[in-house]
């Protein structure tokens, strides 16, 4: 079991795929920080001053002024101003992620044409390339 375990690690697309995860924890790490650092805050400036991380919605009635202040008296709250932070990630990342796959599909060269498939003359049955007699109606083929 051990043997095939090591099998399946090894194979390339495995590996591929734990360093595309790896690379895309990193890759959001650093546009989470973008939009919360960079981005929102001129945004919220621009909007009226307003903080979006900060923005909630208080369930229990008891009055608190900030985000953090309710979540340290363990009081229920929407925080939506944290949702529209990761909806605007969200939108980066996806964003940023179409225009490396538009780039990279720009500069790989167009897979060839798949062949047209060899047919009978006379059935127009597919038949294999090379084949001397046709499977379907066993033609005799030229």
């Amino acid at each position: 079991m051990i043997e095939e375990f090591k099998k399946f690690i090894m194979r390339g697309n495995v590996l591929d795929m734990a360093v595309g995860i790896i690379i895309g924890a990193a890759f959001g790490k650093i546009v989470s920080s973008f939009v919360s650092d960079i981005l929102m805050p001129p945004l919220g400036l621009l909007i009226g001053k307003i903080d979006f991380s900060n923005l909630f919605i208080n369930l229990s009635g008891t009055p608190v002024a900030t985000l953090a202040e309710a979540k340290a008296a363990g009081l229920p709250v929407i925080a939506y101003g944290s949702f529209l932070n990761a909806v605007i990630d969200f939108l980066i990342v996806s964003f940023a992620i179409f225009m490396l796959i538009k780039q990279v599909n720009r500069l790989m060269p167009a897979p060839p044409a798949p062949k047209a498939p060899h047919l009978c003359p006379y059935c127009k049955t597919e038949i294999p390339e090379g084949a001397t007699r046709c499977p379907h109606c066993t033609s005799k083929l030229d």
